[in-house]
């Protein structure tokens, strides 16, 4: 079992600071500017919520649709989503999002992958801090270096070079095909 509650509350601190004004300036996470991230982030935390409780239905079978009020609402659902996958149940057996069934504890990585990976591009498309603690990197690592040989098109695009001895969150991101040092424009 794996405790991505950190993860989820520093992405979650990370919507509080965003400027409004900056919806729709792009982010690292290619064909997605913040608002569309936002969604995507919100939503997933709803599903992935739910797959760790095995909570079959709409929210784990459909994709994420966006809510107005993401401000106040999507930081209380990351919270939810660490929460849910604090219990040892969440990690065993099979459970389903996007209407995919699969092993919870597969689906409990690509929920903290997610988590921390779409927060990296959250934090860098507004400029903001992000800290992701070593023991979370450490269990993501593995996971997405297995999509490096054969990218899997619409999950990760083909990985970044950069060098072995280089930070784990940049490993990470370099691993999903994301520009490890992408700027926002302005």
């Amino acid at each position: 079992m794996i405790d991505m509650t950190p993860a989820c509350l520093t992405t979650a601190g990370l919507l509080t600071a965003l400027d409004d004004g900056r919806l729709s300036d792009p982010t690292p996470c290619r064909d997605m500017d913040i608002a569309a991230l936002l969604a995507h982030l919100g939503g997933l935390s709803l599903a992935f919520t739910a797959a760790a409780g095995k909570q079959f239905g709409e929210l784990t079978d459909t994709g994420p649709t966006p809510d107005a009020d993401w401000r106040t609402s999507y930081p209380g659902r990351l919270a939810a989503l660490g929460a849910s996958w604090a219990d040892p149940a969440a990690w065993t057996g099979t459970t389903r999002a996007a209407g995919i069934d699969f092993p919870a504890e597969v689906c409990g990585l690509i929920a903290l992958t997610e988590v921390v990976v779409h927060g990296w591009d959250l934090a860098r498309a507004a400029r903001l801090a992000y800290d992701v603690p070593p023991a979370l990197l450490a269990a993501i690592l593995p996971h997405v270096a297995s999509f490096a040989e054969d990218p899997v098109e619409g999950l990760f695009d083909a990985p970044r070079p950069v060098a072995d001895d280089a930070p784990a969150l940049t490993r990470v991101v370099a691993l999903t095909g994301r520009d490890p040092h992408w700027q926002p424009p302005r």
